[in-house]
């Protein structure tokens, strides 16, 4: 049982955790974050709460049964009904359906709590893993982009009202 929780200051110390674990899993589809990242991770965790709490981004974390962070989804620039979509998934519960199903969940998120009509997102191309639960959660490639200064893919998906 997973459940999705709204970023709070109280989740610093695991959401550094979950970062400092996952770090060499992540880098191998992303971009690192960079030693700076994680040395000043109080303040960039202040900076996160500050845009939060001005509505121009929204950030979850996804917990396990054990309370334990195992995700991360998030709205950036969440502007006249559109965002842009980013997570992470632990590499403990990776291929298992957890991120389409999460995302999945977000995205109703975006819409109902955020007005949220449009949604877009971007992964590099060799994050096949993405891509596929990008297309799973019923987003539509739209061409090629840059990610992080490599060659990638945009993605979009319309949000409907039920």
């Amino acid at each position: 049982m997973f459940e999705l929780q709204r970023v709070r200051a109280d989740h610093e110390a695991a959401i550094l955790d979950f970062e400092l674990l996952n770090r060499s899993y992540f880098t191998a589809s992303i971009n690192d974050r960079g030693d700076k990242y994680f040395r000043e991770f109080s303040d960039e965790h202040r900076d996160l709460l500050a845009a939060q709490d001005s509505g121009s981004i929204a950030c979850y974390v996804l917990l396990d049964e054990d309370q334990t962070i195992v995700g991360r989804f998030n709205l950036y620039d969440i502007v006249d009904g559109t965002a842009e979509v980013g997570y992470r998934l632990a590499h403990r519960v990776a291929g298992r359906g957890v991120a389409t199903a999460t995302l999945e969940n977000f995205c109703r998120i975006a819409h109902d709590e955020y007005g949220v009509a449009k949604l877009t997102a971007a992964t590099p191309l060799d994050n096949v893993a993405s891509q596929r639960v990008l297309r799973k959660a019923g987003f539509v490639s739209t061409g090629p982009t840059e990610v992080a200064g490599q060659p990638g893919i945009s993605f979009e998906l319309f949000l409907a009202d039920d």
